[in-house]
């Protein structure tokens, strides 16, 4: 290689590099602190048993706890009793939707890691949505969740897991129920337990889990409650122009016969089930569909659910009329599938400084390199791009929806496995094997993607290291072991995660696979992000094990981003061109063969009702201390002569459809009210009725005409600014703007104690025409 040299700019970020790493690592290893009163897990019990593949049991070397929970549970857990009526053809469903929104300031949004891209406020909450489909008898059941952030992890499960164990002993179980997150990048980090990502999250904020856990766990409630005897309806179509793939150049290494099979280089198919009573009443939807929620870009600071929790919210407004979003009986859910080289950025990447495209194997321009290459969404901005998105997902669901006349029919089943993926033997044949490896990151993983470029001089498809950052790597963290970097080749390896274990691992060893299934459909549980061919690969896998055993015409879903997250997984080949998504495959070249070889495990299991003979494997850790947020909690203080919630600046006295109403309040820090919820929105536009003589609410912060800003100054003072962008259908007549929060207060001596507050109205007049 010629000699590197470098800009006095690059050698300043190498400087701030060398500070914060060493900051870092000296926070990791001397002040992490036991975060909250959620410290303890009490293990699930297992039922099933021995992996048929070869995996070492040994777990990592931590202990997990097994005191209880802080919650308060009877000591002897009993199923709360519902009654089913069993005389029917069909299940019993119930769907239950959940705030989980946590914490809206003071806090890494999570995705694109990207350093200083902290929540600064609100565009939608964020929800969790939960659907249990039982047995006429009630015999067996499966519990589906699909949550609006951006993944699960495994600390996140383990702690619902026990949950409903405290409460409904072993009705709801770690192989009948699946969680998984929808992979907004614009939803709070800090709810993670191995390292990596909590130096991404900037800390473990207990505030953020607590909430989280307990929207997922009352979504589940919600539907447990609500069960009725139903029918499920399944329905496919194509969805066109919503998504492109971001690394075709990688897509190119699979063989030419297998790509020859398919018209797209990714998958347009969207899945659909829709939910009716007996009476024919609607119930829910969920579909699958194969886009990245990356049409909100790196630069937004207001925490939402991106494009499909637009579609989400379209249809359940549609559903739900009279009823605020986030309110209502019906429930709508959009989750992922293999969408770990599918964009929804659909111009293409081109350089933001010239125009030209840069669809290259390295993402790079000819002037800027890399960071000037990115890939943009149909809309003038982020904001219409991430609803005409959504829209066109909507609308393909809708008339899927409508049409939806194929009956799902047959019993329900469920597996379960706990393995450790740094130790699976993969038979690539009948006479050869490989092995999968210990997690490493390769240098591609911090160039980030078309979507999100990384901040420093990386490149995509990087095949070998560099001498500089190889050395600075092995001063600060280690030297990676050759048996690493030889089982990761041709990824050159620029953090070794797997060897890495203090203050805890830094990626998971334990790792969960799952198949649930409804009669003909199987609903594959992913513990990552599955590029576009390895979804096909593994679908197709699945599909031919159940047929070998007697279960015919399966349908077999994707689910992505469930129960623990373990990034990327590549095909072989397209892990040889290691662009990000190879870059980020942990367990190596060989990952995406052992998972089909898990999952056709699975579902033979299934197939010839052998469930109860599989092992549950080595159970994942639950790490009792993790590192608190970097960034403390201060006391709230209002300017001189001013309180909370005070108007600072005020709404126009008129306005009309199309324009935007904005005001702004003395604040107090929102993440406060993740704490105390006594309010269940920050704002709300209420309407006055002159017919009642009162105020109704017409939007609150789950809107999308709605945005809440923060903004941050020194020693805890700070505004609050209100939009509300006028719709085309919003009414002549008075209105006016209401904000509500939580301020922190500590007076000398004793503990800080959070008051709620609400502001004055701001009352305006929108007219039709001037």
């Amino acid at each position: 290689m010629a000699k590197r040299t470098f800009s006095s700019f690059e050698i300043f970020l190498i400087f701030l590099l060398v500070m914060m790493t060493g900051i870092t690592v000296a926070l990791l290893s001397l002040l992490f602190i036991t975060s909250g009163t959620i410290e303890n897990h009490t293990g699930v019990p297992s039922t099933q048993s021995p992996p048929a593949t070869q995996g070492s049991a040994a777990p990592q070397n931590s202990t997990p706890s097994r005191a209880p929970t802080t919650t308060q549970v009877s000591p002897t857990p009993s199923t709360p009793k519902t009654t089913l009526f069993q005389n029917f053809s069909g299940y019993h469903i119930g769907v239950g939707r959940a705030d989980c929104t946590g914490q809206v300031s003071d806090i890494n949004l999570m995705g694109f890691s990207k350093t200083g891209q902290y929540a600064r406020g609100i565009l939608t909450r964020l929800y969790s949505r939960a659907f249990i489909l039982a047995e006429p008898d009630g015999s067996d059941r499966v519990v589906f969740v699909s949550i609006d952030i951006g993944m699960v992890s495994q600390r996140l499960r383990l702690e619902v897991l026990s949950r409903l164990q405290n409460k409904y002993g072993s009705l709801y179980r770690r192989d009948n129920v699946i969680l998984s997150g929808t992979h907004t990048h614009s939803g709070p980090a800090g709810y993670f337990q191995y390292t990596t990502f909590v130096i991404a999250s900037e800390g473990f904020s207990n505030r953020t889990f607590e909430y989280m856990v307990a929207g997922i766990v009352k979504s589940i409630e919600i539907a447990h409650t609500n069960m009725k005897p139903g029918k499920i309806f399944i329905n496919k179509g194509t969805v066109d122009g919503a998504q492109i793939n971001r690394s075709p150049t990688s897509y190119l290494w699979n063989p030419q016969s297998e790509r020859a099979r398919y018209s797209s280089n990714t998958d347009k198919e969207m899945v659909l089930l829709k939910m009716v009573d007996l009476n024919g009443e609607e119930l829910g939807l969920i579909s699958w569909f194969a886009i990245h929620p990356v049409s909100m870009r790196n630069t937004n600071h207001l925490v939402n659910s991106d494009n499909v929790g637009y579609a989400s919210y379209l249809f359940e407004q549609e559903k739900n009329k009279g009823y605020l979003p986030g309110e209502g009986p019906y429930v709508a859910a959009f989750a992922s599938s293999n969408l770990g080289d599918v964009s929804p950025n659909v111009l293409g990447p081109h350089c933001t400084n010239t125009g030209e495209s840069c669809e290259n194997a390295n993402s790079s321009c000819p002037i800027g390199g890399a960071s000037m290459c990115v890939a943009m969404g149909p809309g003038q901005d982020m904001f219409e791009s991430t609803q005409i998105i959504g829209r066109k997902i909507y609308d393909k669901a809708k008339e899927l929806y409508e049409s939806a006349s194929q009956e799902v029919t047959g019993p329900l089943a469920s597996a379960h496995q706990w393995v450790n993926m740094t130790d699976v033997t993969v038979w690539l044949n009948s006479t050869h094997t490989a092995k999968t490896c210990k997690p490493a990151l390769g240098y591609s993983f911090a160039a980030g993607t078309i979507d999100g470029f990384g901040t420093l001089n990386f490149t995509q498809g990087m095949t070998e290291g560099d001498s500089f950052w190889d050395s600075l790597r092995d001063q600060v963290l280690g030297k990676p072991s050759e048996e690493i970097k030889e089982c990761h080749k041709p990824k050159p390896v620029l953090l070794h995660t797997g060897e890495l274990l203090k203050p805890h691992p830094w990626h998971p060893d334990i790792v969960d696979v799952q198949i649930v299934t409804l009669g003909f459909l199987a609903i594959t549980a992913i513990p990552g992000e599955f590029t576009t061919m390895s979804g096909r690969r593994l679908r197709q896998a699945v599909r031919e094990e159940f047929e070998a055993y007697g279960m015919l015409n399966m349908t077999v879903v994707i689910s992505g981003l469930c129960n623990v997250y373990t990034h990327y997984i590549t095909t072989y080949e397209e892990y040889q061109a290691q662009r990000y998504e190879a870059a980020s495959t942990i367990y190596g070249p060989h990952t995406l063969s052992a998972y089909i070889q898990l999952f056709r495990v699975l579902a033979k299991a299934i197939a010839t009702d052998t469930v109860a003979n599989l092992s549950s494997g080595p159970e994942p850790p639950f790490f009792e201390q993790l590192m608190s947020p970097l960034i403390p909690n201060i006391v709230d203080r209002a300017p001189a002569g001013t309180t909370f919630g005070d108007i600072l600046l005020p709404a126009n006295t008129t306005y009309r459809v199309g324009e935007v109403v904005e005001v702004t309040f003395v604040g107090a820090n929102p993440k406060n009210s993740a704490e105390n919820r006594t309010h269940q929105t920050f704002l709300t536009v209420e309407k006055y009725e002159a017919t009642s003589a009162t105020w109704q609410i017409i939007h609150n912060d789950a809107s999308w005409e709605t945005r809440f800003y923060w903004h941050k100054g020194l020693l805890g003072l700070s505004n609050a600014t209100i939009q509300w962008h006028i719709p085309d259908t919003a009414q002549p007549g008075s209105y006016r703007i209401k904000y509500f929060g939580h301020s922190r207060k500590q007076d000398l001596l004793k503990p800080a104690v959070l008051l709620s507050f609400e502001s004055s109205p701001s009352v305006f007049e929108v007219i039709t025409t001037w």
